[in-house]
C-alpha cells in the first residue's frame, strides 16, 4: 500500500493486522406510531479507511507519524490500495455521469445537450486532426495519484470501436507540470506503463483520428498489470480514488519490545479542500 501527499507517497511495506475500507452508508431508520419504516439515505457514501498495524518499524513510524500530524503538508491524502481494480470514480468508469469528469479538444463534443447519473455519456468528434484528445479528470486531485516506478494498466474498451489512434497516460509532477506522455497505438489492447520519476499524476486519454459519434462507455485504470484479465472478461467497476483527511490516529510501544510501535490510522474520504 502507498499512502501520503501527491508527490511523497510512500510504501508501506508492512502488512496491516485490519483494513477496513467500508463505506460510511449514513442511513438513518425512522419508526412511525403504526410500525411503519421510512429510510432517508445521503446521495453519497463517504469512504472511510481504518488501518491497524503491529511492531511497525520506525521509518514507516516517524512517516505516518508526520502524516497524521500534518507536519509536512495540510494537502489531502491520497492512498493507493494494491488491491483496487479500476481507480477511475464509479459513474466515470460506466461513462455516465457529469461532463466534468472529462476534458474535450475543442474539436470534440460531450453528452450533447442529454446529460444524467444514469445516462450514458455521448461523444461527438466534429473535426479530425493529429491531437484531437480527450482526458479523464480525477474529482479533487491534478490527477490520479501515482507512485513513481508503478505499474498502472489504462483501457477504454467502450471506445475501442470508435475512430481512436491511441490510448495515452499524461505524466505530471507533484508541481502539476507534465513530465512526459505514454503513446499506444493500438487502443484494441490495454495500455501497460510505469510512472516515471518525479511522477506524483496521472491522467489517462485517448487520441481521436477521425469524426464521428459514439457512446463512451466503460474505461479503466488500475494499479498493476491487469491486460489479459481486461482481455478475458468484462472491465472491472469504478472503485474511485478519493482524496482522504485524517481523522483518527494512535501510537504505541509494541508490548514486549520498545523498539517497534503499534499504528492505528482513520481517514474518511472527503470532498473539498484538496490541493487539486
Amino acid at each position: 500500500m502507498w499512502i501520503g501527499v501527491p508527490g511523497s507517497l510512500r510504501e508501506i511495506r508492512d502488512g496491516a493486522r485490519s483494513f477496513d475500507r467500508s463505506p460510511d452508508l449514513g442511513i438513518t431508520e425512522f419508526r412511525s406510531l403504526s410500525g411503519g419504516v421510512t429510510v432517508w439515505a445521503p446521495r453519497s457514501a463517504p469512504r472511510r479507511l481504518k488501518m491497524q498495524w503491529e511492531a511497525m518499524q520506525t521509518p514507516d513510524v516517524d512517516y505516518l507519524d508526520r502524516l497524521a500530524r500534518r507536519t509536512d503538508s495540510r494537502g489531502p491524502v491520497a492512498v493507493l490500495d494494491p488491491l483496487s481494480r479500476n481507480l477511475l470514480a464509479p459513474a466515470q468508469a460506466a461513462g455516465r455521469g457529469k461532463l466534468s469528469q472529462w476534458a474535450p479538444d475543442a474539436e470534440i463534443k460531450l453528452g450533447l445537450g442529454i446529460v444524467g447519473d444514469d445516462i450514458p455519456v455521448v461523444v461527438e468528434v466534429t473535426a479530425a486532426g493529429d491531437s484531437v484528445d480527450l482526458l479523464w479528470l480525477h474529482g479533487q486531485f491534478h490527477g490520479y495519484p501515482v507512485a513513481p516506478g508503478k505499474v498502472f494498466t489504462w483501457w477504454a474498451p467502450g471506445l475501442q470501436w470508435a475512430a481512436l489512434s491511441a490510448l495515452r497516460l499524461y505524466w505530471y509532477g507533484a508541481a502539476k507540470n507534465l513530465l512526459s506522455t505514454t503513446n499506444h497505438n493500438t487502443p484494441g489492447v490495454p495500455l501497460v506503463a510505469t510512472a516515471p520519476a518525479g511522477a506524483a499524476y496521472v491522467r489517462p486519454g485517448v487520441r481521436f483520428s477521425g469524426v464521428g459519434t459514439w457512446t463512451l462507455g466503460a474505461s479503466v485504470l488500475a494499479p498493476g498489470d491487469i491486460s489479459a484479465e481486461l482481455l478475458a472478461g468484462e472491465p472491472p467497476a469504478g472503485e474511485g480514488s478519493p482524496a482522504y483527511a485524517v481523522t483518527g490516529y494512535s501510537h504505541t510501544a509494541t508490548a514486549g519490545d520498545g523498539r517497534y510501535r503499534d499504528i492505528g490510522l482513520e481517514l474518511v474520504e472527503v470532498v473539498s479542500g484538496a490541493a487539486g
